[in-house]
């Protein structure tokens, strides 16, 4: 196969443009299965998947194979710089309802720029937000001071880690600082005079940095990402009724009864409830350990839902993305999509307390939907009415 100058010139422009246009190199942490961002690469020594570009191609390559190489990383480099470019468009709306319940017991919270609300304890040079749902039961008073103390109990007190080089070690460490964040709170509420023992609260928090999304739960409130209008669960409830839970608890001594732990809790993990736990130090089959799930970001991903059970107890996760995914189309307000959401739990007769949060991660397309047509109502009428009618109109 003969190759031409004209070919290679255009390989030249192309690889040189992805080269200067390239502000970070993606590499994959096999050991976790994430996609990771790198450091930030200079455009004077780039880098894509270990193979260096030169910063000027000869229009006298003479053999096929080199321009099939030069093709390949052109193609690597289109794809990461593709996904790198993303930046979140971070958009948030909130609402809650008491439901059919006599007392409120979920709590929220809800922070789109998290480095603005922290301050110096926190320091990133990404968009940043943080998200947080909790359902009580026994009383609201868990629910509550756990939300009182979100900010010191996860940036302060869990070490938080500085370095924002975004590597494997990093997400290591994020992750870690969050479970022991969890476990902070939990031990917290057993200190805490003003929170009885047999209240407790679940807890979902969600953590963005950049591109990347982390997801820790302990209990049945659920995050769920829309990507390509497709919902995926980004949690696992944890109630009696999910196999690998009631496994641990029953390796743990515990019992599910009529879908209750010990016949008491319809949840396997929570902070607090510590008249239910056994005393710190020791295995209980109710524990406050949450699942972390984390994920990177890309165009594809355009907003996520997080909300407690009484959304869920009623609906898909599916049936809400699509309810969310259509009203931000329609007018793009993240605030209106939870009401609507609310409301439609509340028309599925939820019978619980409602909280939900839409996070939009970027501008939908807008899409104008045909308003219907008032419908022409038809009557008959009778032959007496008939008549009168006409001598109206005939001035009769």
């Amino acid at each position: 196969m003969i190759v031409s100058q004209k070919m290679v010139a255009e390989a030249e422009v192309i690889c040189q443009k992805t080269v200067l246009d390239m502000k970070y190199r993606v590499c994959v942490a096999k050991e976790h299965n994430l996609q990771i961002d790198v450091a930030a690469s200079s455009p004077s020594s780039p880098s894509f998947n270990e193979v260096l570009v030169a910063e000027t191609i000869s229009t006298e390559i003479s053999r096929f194979e080199s321009v099939l190489s030069c093709t390949e990383t052109i193609n690597n480099a289109v794809m990461e710089s593709s996904a790198v470019k993303f930046v979140p468009n971070i958009h948030s709306g909130s609402h809650s309802d008491i439901g059919s319940r006599d007392s409120m017991d979920d709590e929220h919270i809800r922070v789109d720029d998290l480095s603005a609300h922290v301050g110096p304890r926190f320091k990133c040079p990404f968009p940043s937000a943080f998200y947080a749902v909790f359902d009580g039961h026994g009383g609201p008073e868990a629910a509550a001071y756990i939300k009182r103390n979100a900010m010191s109990l996860f940036f302060e007190d869990a070490d938080l880690p500085q370095r924002m080089d975004m590597d494997a070690v990093f997400f290591r460490e994020l992750e870690n600082s969050h479970r022991k964040a969890f476990l902070l709170a939990d031990h917290a509420l057993a200190d805490e005079q003003s929170v009885r023992s047999s209240c407790g609260t679940t807890a979902l928090t969600a953590l963005i940095l950049g591109r990347h999304l982390m997801v820790a739960n302990a209990g049945d409130c659920r995050a769920v990402l829309c990507r390509k209008g497709i919902a995926v669960d980004m949690s696992q409830d944890h109630r009696p009724s999910y196999l690998p839970e009631r496994m641990r608890v029953e390796q743990l001594g515990g019992y599910i009864d009529d879908g209750y732990l010990n016949g008491s809790i319809s949840v396997t993990r929570a902070l607090g409830d510590w008249g239910l736990k056994l005393p710190l130090g020791s295995s209980s089959p109710l524990i406050a350990e949450p699942d972390v799930q984390q994920v990177m970001l890309t165009e594809d991903d355009e907003f996520f839902i997080i909300g407690c059970d009484g959304i869920w107890d009623v609906m898909s996760s599916q049936y809400a993305v699509s309810l969310v995914r259509r009203g931000l189309r329609r007018h793009n307000d993240p605030q209106q999509c939870a009401k609507e959401l609310v409301k439609e739990a509340l028309r599925l007769n939820t019978s619980d307390n409602l909280t939900v949060i839409v996070v939009r991660l970027s501008t939908p397309e807008r899409v104008e939907f045909p308003r219907q047509r008032p419908r022409l109502r038809t009557c008959s009428l009778s032959e007496e009415a008939r008549s009168r009618l006409r001598s109206l109109l005939e001035g009769n």
